[in-house]
């Protein structure tokens, strides 16, 4: 028969386990299942996202106090917020960083001066992409292209977040620019889709 000592032991090991998992899912890495169609074609309703929450830096667990700050995200990276308007976690695509000028007419971007690339897919039937900063993903202007906004020009570590869903994303044309400490972590793949595990890097 198992003493007391013996069961406080257990006990308290199974604390630490759970403490380090929730240290590590706050701080580290974490998931997001998706609830709205802002981010198609890329990401679908119900997929779920493998987020790098140390991606711009280690935080205290839930808090959003650095611990150590890393390098911003780059535009085009996919990106888990907090909502500038109600605190709700967000995800969307980068469109401009602190320094830039940009400008969003019929849903395409203009950013310090020149015209952000639109074209056809290869091989997907007339579909389009942006080559947005080091990324190509796909571009869905079906509803049309949404508010325009600017030319403005966005302030250090402040962030104009958009959906890949042009015409029907509610981002950084109606909430705002947001700020650093806003941003949750890089979203890094889509790892589950319509109940199937694949593996679809962002």
């Amino acid at each position: 028969m198992r003493t007391r000592r013996e069961r406080l032991r257990d006990l308290l090991k199974l604390s630490v386990t759970i403490g380090i998992v929730l240290c590590a899912r706050a701080s580290l890495a974490d998931h997001y299942v998706v609830p709205s169609e802002s981010m198609l074609p890329t990401i679908e309703i119900s997929d779920r996202l493998l987020v790098n929450k140390l991606a711009y830096g280690l935080r205290l667990p839930a808090s959003s106090v650095y611990l150590a700050r890393f390098a911003g995200p780059a535009r085009g990276e996919v990106v888990v917020l907090s909502s500038p308007e109600d605190g709700k976690v967000l995800v969307k695509r980068v469109a401009a960083i602190g320094g830039d000028t940009v400008e969003i007419v019929a849903g395409r971007l203009r950013v310090n001066g020149a015209e952000v690339k639109v074209a056809p897919c290869p091989g997907a039937n007339g579909a389009l992409c942006e080559e947005l900063g080091a990324r190509r993903h796909g571009l869905r202007l079906d509803e049309g292209g949404g508010p325009d906004l600017g030319p403005i020009r966005i302030p250090a570590d402040h962030y104009l977040m958009l959906g890949d869903n042009r015409g029907n994303s509610h981002d950084g044309r109606a909430f705002g620019l947001v700020e650093r400490s806003a941003l949750l972590g890089r979203a890094v793949s889509v790892f589950a889709r319509r109940g199937r595990l694949t593996w679809q890097p962002l």
